[in-house]
């Protein structure tokens, strides 16, 4: 259950996309016999990543009828805000965090791209980038749930990223201290021209127009090894986000 405080912030942020990004969702109404994985894609950004509230509003129209658990950078609990985020409905990303949600009978969310998707370039706004990960794979396998995609267009247009900074998070290793694999340059509202802070405080996001897709539940192959059902998830929300932008115009949709 979320706390009273947590819900207004989610409700908040959901209808702040809905209204300000004009989110459109294509979702039904669906009822699972039992819980799945949801595999969604970064905007940009993390806690304050459009493509979250995006999703809350996905996961609101599908009518569920079970709780879900949102798997999240542990960056969140470094910087003290884990028990904010966990009133929301997030836990630390783990392979135990996942396993509990399932064993209390919980959906589980995840964004197997984690910052390298969440950090890309303007360039490769409409790009999934999964960084050859493929764990969400095998914890679909292990716990015997199907894979539903989510996908979302636009968000990378609600700001300007000139560089992702993997280079610069290896020269500070700041991959190694906090699990951070890029430090992007960027250019936004209010902070101008900075390098590493957004993505991690909120920004001011351009009224970039919104589309989120719910694509069909992907079951694994017989004798399909994670990777490959990975790469098969990977292909599948690639193919919807090149065809969702197909002829979009910047900021308009």
């Amino acid at each position: 259950m979320l706390t009273t405080a947590a819900a207004a912030f989610r409700h908040l942020g959901v209808d702040f996309v809905r209204r300000y990004n004009r989110l459109d969702v294509q979702a039904d109404p669906t009822t699972f016999d039992g819980p799945v994985l949801f595999v969604a894609n970064h905007g940009f950004g993390g806690i304050f990543d459009l493509n979250v509230f995006a999703l809350g509003a996905a996961l609101d129209q599908l009518e569920l009828d079970r709780p879900v658990t949102i798997l999240t950078h542990q960056l969140a609990w470094t910087l003290g805000v884990g028990r904010f985020v966990e009133a929301l409905g997030a836990r630390p990303a783990s392979q135990h965090s996942a396993e509990e949600a399932f064993d209390n009978g919980h959906h589980v969310v995840v964004f197997p791209g984690g910052d390298l998707d969440a950090m890309k370039t303007f360039e490769d706004r409409n790009r999934i980038v999964f960084g050859g990960r493929s764990g969400f794979a095998r914890l679909a396998i292990e716990n015997k749930v199907p894979i539903v995609p989510i996908v979302t267009a636009g968000a990378g247009e609600s700001l300007l990223v000139l560089s992702s900074g993997q280079r610069l998070a290896r020269a500070t290793r700041l991959d190694k201290l906090l699990r951070l694999k890029t430090v992007p340059l960027t250019v936004s509202l209010p902070w101008g021209l900075n390098i590493g802070a957004v993505g991690v405080l909120p920004y001011l996001p351009l009224p970039t127009k919104l589309d989120t897709r719910v694509l069909t539940a992907v079951e694994r192959l017989d004798d399909e090894q994670p990777e490959d059902y990975a790469a098969r998830i990977h292909a599948k929300m690639q193919h919807a986000l090149t065809d969702m932008t197909r002829y979009r115009r910047p900021l308009l949709g």
